[in-house]
């Protein structure tokens, strides 16, 4: 890996621990595959603003670029293809490649699945339309740092998508003691409630990096009706951001 590297070993050792289970949507995994339709509809909804695609083409990315940092076994990553995008999956955690490759040649995918980090994506002067950066800036030892590498690995007029956890009581309750230690949807210390971040601290960092953020929406798990949904004012808990980079 870079020197300099923002990798914090521990919080790769969590997830390569559960590689497997990526696919399964009872496992480990089972919260990212309640919640990824909406990630999906916000991701495909801003990619179509940004660069003026019809979401509702054929293949509306054909021609753009995009990096899933933090990809796991492709959650995000296969969609994407689907609708045309040329995708670079990445993955610090060296056990989630070999079950992304596999998932992704069983679907008949061609999907560019790596080991490595952002970083040395950055350092290798790879650039990329879009960078999906869903759920990792919680698990890095340097959120600054990350981001700006991020940054670097957007060509000018790209597009990041960030989401992460909120830091409040709330969070606590709903994202550590109900996801973790009630429903037991994850693994006990899969999330450390000091290492979320609020959307005001995560715009502060972005705009840090170097990148103009220009949406933030709220992602709210309902449990009377058992659904996720996105909403404009309740970022309590889980949330996503979109920011870009200036045109040179």
């Amino acid at each position: 890996m870079a020197e300099g590297s923002t990798i914090d070993a521990g919080e790769v050792a969590k997830f390569e621990a559960m590689a497997a289970e990526w696919w399964d949507p009872t496992g480990k995994f089972k919260p990212l595959h309640m919640m990824n339709p909406i990630r999906l509809d916000y991701i495909v909804a801003q990619i179509a603003a940004e660069f003026d695609r019809d979401p509702a083409a054929p293949r509306p990315f054909d021609g753009l670029r995009l990096l899933d940092i933090g990809c796991g076994g492709g959650l995000l990553s296969e969609p994407m293809a689907r609708l045309g995008a040329q995708v670079t999956g990445a993955d610090a955690a060296p056990r989630n490649i070999p079950v992304a490759q596999v998932h992704a040649e069983q679907a008949g995918l061609d999907i560019d699945y790596r080991h490595t980090t952002a970083e040395d994506l950055a350092v290798a002067g790879e650039r990329f339309d879009v960078v999906l950066n869903m759920e990792v800036v919680e698990h890095v030892a340097d959120p600054l740092a990350y981001l700006t590498a991020c940054q670097t690995l957007l060509k000018p007029g790209g597009l990041m998508l960030c989401s992460t956890i909120n830091r409040n009581p709330k969070s606590f309750a709903l994202a550590i003691f109900g996801a973790e230690w009630v429903m037991r949807w994850l693994p006990k210390g899969t999330h450390e409630w000091s290492k979320f971040i609020t959307p005001d601290e995560l715009y502060a960092l972005i705009a840090q990096a170097g990148l103009t953020p220009v949406d933030r929406k709220g992602f709210v798990f309902n449990p009377l009706s058992w659904r996720w949904s996105i909403s404009d004012t309740d970022l309590s808990v889980n949330y996503v951001t979109a920011s870009v980079k200036p045109e040179a």
